[in-house]
Parts: C-alpha cells; sequence; structure tokens
C-alpha cells in the first residue's frame, strides 16, 4: 500500500483496530483491501501522519479586526443601537488594574487591619485571565470548561498549583454540579465567577494574599478573606473614579475609530443610547476624552448609574433627571426621555415604553455577558454584540506559527489516537500510550502560549471554556473593539460558522 493510502486509511475510516487480526482498511474511496497488523504499521501510520501533517499549508491568519457571527444578524433589521461603557467604549490600560490592585490593597490594611507586609504585593497581570471561577469555602481559584469540568493544572490556592490528586480528593470528580457552580442564581454563592475585566486586579491579590498567609503559616479562613477582598475592591471605586478622572490621557486609551463608527451610524439616522453603572460626570470625562466635548450630540439617551442588571429585571426603579449643575437628581417624575438630559438609574421597560424600542430592532454592546447580555438576550429579544478586549492578544497567540504548527500535529496526533486505541495487546498499548503523552504535552505548551497558568480565555483543550459557552449564548456577535464595525457595511448580515456536530462528516471534502 502506498504511504498516502495508510495516512486515509486511518484518517477517514472508522476502523477499530485489533491485535493479530485481520483488519479492513478504506484507502479514500478505493476498494478495501487487506493486510495483518504488526506493531511496525502503527510505527508508520505515526510517520505517515507526520509527513501528511508536514506536507500541508498552515491557515490562514485570523483577522484582528474580524466580527464574529453567533447567530445569524442582519444589520437592516437595526434601527437602534445601545451601548455600556467601561470596557465597551472606554478601554482602560493595564495602568487602571494596578491603580484598582493598590488601592484594594491598602483598604485591607488601613481598614481590615491586614499585616503591613502585604502593602509590598506587586500586581501580576499575568497570573491570571478573564472567566475563573473562584470557590469561595474552599479558597481555590479554577477554570472551567463548558460542563462544569476543571481543568487540571488550572487550579491554584493561593499561587500553588495543586496536583490532580489533591483536586480530586477535595471534590472527588473532575465534573461539578451546576447547583454548586451556579448557585448564586437560587441565592446559594459557593462560586464566584470572575467575568469582568475589573476581577483581574481582584483575582491578583486574594491570590497573592492567601499565600502569604501560607508562606507565613499564619491562621486564616477562605470565605472572610474572599468577603474583604470583595469589599475592598468594591469600596475604592469613588477614589479610583476621581484618579482616572484627573489623568484620563494616562488611564484611558483613544481609538480614532469610535468618532469614525457613530459618525457612520448617525448618518444613517440611527438611534444611539448609553446605559452605565458608573456615575455620569466619570463618563463624561471619558466620553469627552474620547469623542469630543460634543459627545452628547451622537446620543439620543444617555443612562448612568443603571445599576445593572437591576436596571433590566426590577420594573420598580423609575428614571431620575440629574440636576447637571448641582450633580443632584430630581425629585420630580421622568414622564419622557430627552436628548439633552442625563438620567440615573430607570428599568428597561420604560426605555423601551417612553422611546417606543421594540426588541429585534435594538442591537446592544456590551462586555460582560451576564450583566450586559444575558437579560436582554434571553427575555427582551433584543440582538447583543460583545466587546472582548482579549481578542487582540489571542489572535495574535493563534497567528504564530509556533502555535499553527503545535495545535494542528495536536489535531492529527489526536484523530491517530482516536482510529488506534483500542488495540489488546500490551506493546501495542504502549505506543498508543507514547502517543498520548506526547499530545498532553502539546496541550501544555498551546495552553501556555496564552496564560502560563490558565491558558486561554476561550478554550480548555477540546472544549470552550464556561466564560465562552456564555459568551455564544447571550452574545449574537462579538469582536475586540467597536472601531471593527467600521470594515463592514452597515447593512452587513453576520452568519455564524457552519459547525461540525459529532455524528456528521468530520470533513465535507474527501
Amino acid at each position: 500500500m502506498a504511504p498516502r493510502q495508510g495516512i486515509t486509511s486511518v484518517l477517514l475510516a472508522s476502523v477499530r483496530w485489533r491485535a493479530a487480526h485481520t483488519v479492513t482498511i478504506t484507502a479514500g474511496m478505493c476498494a478495501s483491501q487487506k493486510r495483518e497488523y504488526s506493531v511496525d504499521y502503527l510505527h508508520k501510520c505515526y510517520e505517515d501522519h507526520k509527513k501528511l501533517w508536514e506536507s500541508k499549508k498552515m491557515p490562514e491568519n485570523v483577522n484582528l479586526r474580524s466580527v464574529f457571527g453567533n447567530n445569524e444578524l442582519d444589520l437592516r433589521d437595526i434601527d437602534v443601537y445601545g451601548f455600556d461603557y467601561d470596557y465597551t467604549l472606554a478601554h482602560y490600560s493595564v495602568a487602571v488594574e494596578n491603580l484598582i490592585y493598590d488601592l484594594g490593597k491598602n483598604v485591607l490594611v488601613t481598614k481590615y487591619r491586614y499585616p503591613e507586609d502585604i502593602k509590598n504585593l506587586k500586581y501580576n497581570r499575568d497570573l491570571a485571565v478573564r472567566g475563573l471561577h473562584y470557590d469561595i469555602e474552599k479558597g481555590l481559584l479554577m477554570k472551567l470548561d463548558q460542563f462544569q469540568q476543571l481543568q487540571f493544572g488550572s487550579i491554584y490556592r493561593g499561587m500553588t498549583r495543586l496536583t490532580q490528586e489533591e483536586v480530586m480528593s477535595i471534590y472527588g470528580s473532575r465534573s461539578l454540579p451546576l447547583h454548586y457552580v451556579e448557585g448564586h442564581l437560587k441565592g446559594d454563592t459557593k462560586m464566584a465567577h470572575l467575568a469582568d475585566l475589573f476581577s483581574l486586579p481582584e483575582m491578583c491579590l486574594l491570590s497573592q494574599v492567601s499565600q502569604y498567609f501560607m508562606d507565613n503559616d499564619l491562621s486564616y479562613h477562605s470565605v472572610p478573606l474572599f468577603n474583604d477582598v470583595k469589599a475592598a475592591i468594591s469600596s475604592i471605586h469613588p477614589e479610583m473614579h476621581r484618579v482616572v478622572g484627573r489623568n484620563i490621557s494616562e488611564y484611558l486609551i483613544k481609538d480614532p475609530g469610535l468618532v469614525t463608527y457613530f459618525d457612520r451610524l448617525k448618518s444613517k439616522n440611527k438611534e444611539l443610547f448609553i446605559i452605565t453603572n458608573s456615575p455620569f460626570p466619570f463618563v463624561n470625562v471619558g466620553m469627552t476624552y474620547l469623542l469630543g466635548e460634543n459627545w452628547r450630540e451622537y446620543f439620543d439617551v444617555v443612562i448612568a448609574s443603571a445599576k445593572k442588571p437591576a436596571f433590566f429585571t426590577d420594573c420598580m426603579r423609575p428614571f431620575r433627571e440629574l440636576n447637571e449643575e448641582i450633580l443632584v437628581q430630581t425629585w420630580g417624575p421622568v414622564t419622557s426621555l430627552e436628548k439633552d438630559k442625563v438620567y440615573l438609574e430607570g428599568n428597561l421597560k420604560q426605555l423601551q415604553e417612553m422611546k417606543g424600542w421594540q426588541g429585534q430592532e435594538l442591537l446592544y454592546f456590551g462586555d460582560h455577558p451576564y450583566s450586559d447580555l444575558a437579560d436582554v438576550s434571553l427575555n427582551h429579544s433584543w440582538r447583543t454584540g460583545a466587546i472582548i478586549w482579549e481578542l487582540d492578544y489571542e489572535i495574535q497567540c493563534l497567528n504564530s506559527m509556533e502555535y499553527k504548527k503545535a495545535s494542528g500535529w495536536l489535531v492529527v496526533l489526536q484523530s491517530l489516537i482516536e482510529s488506534c486505541q483500542d488495540f489488546d495487546d500490551e506493546a501495542s498499548r504502549q505506543i498508543v500510550m507514547k502517543w498520548v503523552e506526547e499530545r498532553d504535552q502539546l496541550r501544555q505548551k498551546t495552553k501556555d502560549m496564552f496564560n502560563q497558568q490558565f491558558g486561554s480565555v476561550f478554550r480548555t483543550h477540546n472544549n470552550p471554556t464556561y466564560f465562552s459557552r456564555r459568551l455564544f449564548r447571550f452574545a449574537d456577535i462579538y469582536t475586540s473593539r467597536l472601531s471593527n464595525l467600521n470594515d463592514y457595511s452597515i447593512n452587513h448580515t453576520f452568519y455564524p460558522r457552519r459547525g461540525v456536530l459529532p455524528h456528521e462528516y468530520k470533513s465535507l471534502f474527501v
């Protein structure tokens, strides 16, 4: 048999091999042939797969400015565009994360009387990624996939990685029950999902303080520690707003394409609104820096201090108008939402009623799958877009030749393992186990290219992460920044990629 026929037989045929038995090998669309199995043939299969993989061209680079579709979205249907502010319109530099970390760290020491040495801790931006879970009672920071499965090698107590044996002794299973992971939805919070970029300093501080206690043999309880760090980080937002507002160019990254995008929307008579949890003075400074002094001319409705996600669910929160001269909300009822005014609090039901907006004509952009997108997508039929800043970095990793080579061979090798895993004799099992060890090394290598502790935000080996599953469910489209939409027509239709289901063809092309 020619080498290429041997390769095709393993890649395309659903064959279960058995040692010391005659097996049928399907070579492409050719007639079946027969040959005796041997250990040498297994080695040859491996070498043939390697040669085939090396002969293939690497995939084209992913465009950093692409907008990706999870669900079909025709922009011709969209008349109203809405936006969150933080990490949607406003792209913060790492300096903001350092600021949040330092302010929170100081609160732990000055208010909660944590050891003075904690002031010497330094923020480590490379420690964590967005979308991790924290087991509050057990004090573990971890990465889960879409099936609530733990990713071994990505579970930490403090800064210390737990072995697979230690993890299994704690949980007794690789998969966590849904009620354990999502108990907060029913008032029984055991796990915290750290799904926004502001949570990165919080995760770092939590991990480093835990490690400090362990290194210094100081007894501590993980629940109060979590509560203290969370309270400390929450309390510093007013001071963070003041510092950022005074030094806006140091903390905010200006994107010239943002003005272009809003000009395009207004030229097509689209209505625009902003709903943000941040206070208006903070938003005003940032938007002035990003879009200019007349930034409010772009927006038909401006809503600050909205307290999302309650804004989307609580109908008993009426709008309050902001008196901009003294920065105090007025007491009178709000019966209409006017272009030149600023509103506080409020609720989605009144917003739609006062403006006459309906479900599918709205497209709302946010960075947080839960507080920004989940409710409007599930319960109000709004179309949604997610701004995921990490995509810039992750796509750069995907486009590297090192990643392409490692991930490409990983896919081919796993296909070989899948086809040859059922041998009964010891010699063949040992060969396949060596392939599995090589696969595991490739998995670790590709994971480390994104983040050495937790890997990619979006993937755990074969599966999407827990964060990805929510992103794909609640966002019709996603991209790294709003200005990427300038590369598309205002009438563009985004289509989801047709994925291959497990029971379908491995490939439509032979």
